[in-house]
């Protein structure tokens, strides 16, 4: 008896079709081999089954007892390796119970978690969220076996050929300033009257200074920095209550409007527009629930920044 280690797994699909057609030209057929190879494969059978399998007689190909006795386990066992393959491959966000882990940032957790949430909530309640601050670079982050996406600026991502990249949408960089601000409310700005104003910065850097404060450095100039905070969290009513000017992605800008007595108001710059990547490992490209995942992505982006 052949052990299970020296039997060729493969030459189960093939007796399959042999006993359905009793021909070994339309077995071929089925298994898009050519006859003779076929041919080669019951010869192999044989080998491995220590039995004929099918015998020529003046009625056709006719079956031997024993390879009878196989038709009916040996089509089970396809049937169920078939439903193994086909269940890995299927996913409904309605039962699959997953973890996601996202590098980003504040801009993100702004921007698209609330609705990705209400869509996780909707469709998918068993999934879970969980988002991570990167301490080195992005493209590092997105190389972690821990880490599922990565959403951020091409800015500060890497080019890694490796690594799979979609651009979510554009975004550029705006001030934001309280409602009635004496010196910058109701039209456009001086790059003159911009540096000399007090300004608000949200940086990690340790010197405390930004893409803006980059830009004016190159040029000479410097601005006038009185506040720096790590994140976003009160800036908007840091800014509401004081006449320090705010510069940021518009996408926050407009979310702040909505929550206090702001004004959006153009930078006297000529700054570049940035594309909002998400970044994700090719080992995880064809993953069903990362799939899922990077399609509710890209949907919700289309809305918060129709293009």
């Amino acid at each position: 008896m052949t052990e299970l280690r020296n039997f060729d797994l493969n030459l189960l699909v093939a007796f399959n079709f042999l006993l359905e057609e009793r021909s070994v030209s339309r077995a071929a057929q089925k298994m898009f081999i050519s006859q003779s190879a076929m041919s080669h494969v019951l010869q192999r059978l044989r080998q491995q089954l220590d039995d004929p399998v099918l015998v020529k007689t003046p009625q056709g190909m006719r079956p031997t007892p024993r390879a009878l006795s196989l038709v009916e386990p040996i089509a089970a066992l396809l049937a169920k390796v078939e439903q193994v393959i086909r269940s890995s491959k299927e996913f409904s966000p309605a039962t699959t119970q997953r973890r996601f882990t996202i590098a980003t940032n504040d801009y993100v957790e702004f921007c698209l978690l609330p609705p990705l949430m209400q869509i996780v909530g909707r469709e998918a309640p068993n999934i879970e969220i969980h988002l991570v601050q990167t301490q080195g670079s992005l493209g590092q982050a997105a190389e972690a076996a821990d880490v599922d996406l990565v959403i951020g600026f091409d800015v500060i991502l890497d080019q890694v050929p490796y690594l799979h990249r979609e651009r979510l949408y554009t975004d550029r960089i705006v001030s934001l300033v309280r409602r009635g601000h004496p010196e910058f409310s109701g039209g456009e700005v001086s790059l003159e009257r911009f540096i000399a104003a007090k300004h608000m910065l949200m940086s990690r850097r340790e010197a405390g200074t930004g893409l803006i404060d980059d830009w004016l450095e190159a040029r000479g100039l410097a601005r006038k920095v009185s506040l720096v905070v790590p994140n976003f969290l009160s800036a908007p009513w840091i800014v509401a209550s004081t006449d320090l000017v705010f510069s940021l992605p518009l996408r926050i800008a407009e979310h702040f409007v909505r929550l206090a007595p702001l004004e959006i108001v153009p930078i006297p710059i000529e700054f570049p527009t940035y594309d909002l990547l998400m970044v994700w490992h090719s080992l995880q490209d064809k993953e069903p629930a990362h799939a899922w995942l990077r399609r509710t992505i890209v949907d919700i982006c289309r809305k918060v920044a129709p293009e």
